[in-house]
């Protein structure tokens, strides 16, 4: 961390303490209600240890939006105090999207703790990509509408980021609209808003580690699905090329997200990888 007053970080545990522990990291503005409660206890009835947290979102501890005194660096740290605090020395880890980014940063600053490590929906950090398919126009176009929501405003969030989950849904199941907007409201109502959660897009740091990916020790698990309109498949690939031995799993149709369809594909995938490592 910088030399700012430690965070509050709430997370939550599933899961007997005494089974291989596995730490979730979430993406850009996402409280760690993202990684689905379901999903949580699946994994943990497979015999894992299961931590989610937030940052900067959900209970933990927000910043005005804007000027965030922290980094990606700093996110890297904060998920090693998540492990401290669960007495957890050594885990695997999964990260999604910028969470995903964020798990590469720790399994480099801190490859002594972390046993494997799994990439959900995102691209490899400290490397060119720009020679990679990039996000979608038409997703870009949904992205720019973000600057006229009013993020004080629970109707206008709410009703955008339904728009967001849908512009990233797969492509292979259908969008279930109610479902969604009733879990976006539950996470707006648990943190109180969402206007600190901006703060993710703001982010800097993580410099040091350019063009450093294959110094990375921890075995590398990749899912990413085939129609993810902001990181496309051809990220995930390239994810999966820059370390030895890694493996990837491609969700057919799948978005950028984790449709409770394809939970069975993805947790049998994590739970493999974990017990290789």
């Amino acid at each position: 961390m910088t030399a700012i007053e430690r965070p509050e970080i709430i997370s939550e545990a599933f899961g007997d303490p005494g089974n291989p522990p596995l730490l979730l990291i979430m993406g850009a503005m996402a409280s760690m209600l993202w990684w689905p409660q379901a999903l949580c206890r699946k994994l943990a009835d497979a015999g894992l240890f299961v931590i989610r947290y937030d940052r900067d979102t959900g209970r933990s501890t927000k910043y005005g939006p804007g000027e965030p005194p922290y980094t990606f660096d700093d996110m890297a740290g904060d998920a090693m105090h998540v492990l401290d605090e669960h007495n957890v020395v050594k885990a695997h880890v999964a990260g999604m999207s910028m969470g995903g980014m964020i798990a590469q940063l720790v399994a480099l600053k801190h490859p002594s703790r972390v046993a494997s490590l799994t990439v959900i929906s995102s691209s490899p950090v400290g490397t060119d990509t720009s020679h990679l398919p990039q996000t979608s126009d038409a997703y870009i176009k949904h992205s720019a509408e973000g600057a006229k929501v009013d993020w004080s405003d629970r109707g206008q969030v709410v009703d955008f980021i339904v728009r967001d989950a849908r512009a990233i849904a797969s492509i292979a199941h259908p969008f279930d609209e109610t479902r969604m907007r009733a879990f976006i409201e539950q996470d707006y109502d648990r943190s109180g808003g969402l206007l600190s959660a901006t703060n993710h897009f703001m982010l800097k740091g993580g410099d040091a580690w350019k063009g450093r990916l294959h110094e990375m020790a921890a075995p590398l698990l990749v899912i990413h699905g085939t129609a993810d309109p902001i990181f496309p498949i051809e990220h995930g690939e390239a994810q999966a090329e820059a370390a030895t031995g890694a493996r990837i799993v491609r969700i057919e149709g799948g978005g950028h997200e984790l449709h409770p369809d394809d939970w069975t594909e993805i947790s049998a995938a994590i739970v493999a990888h974990v017990q290789a490592g």
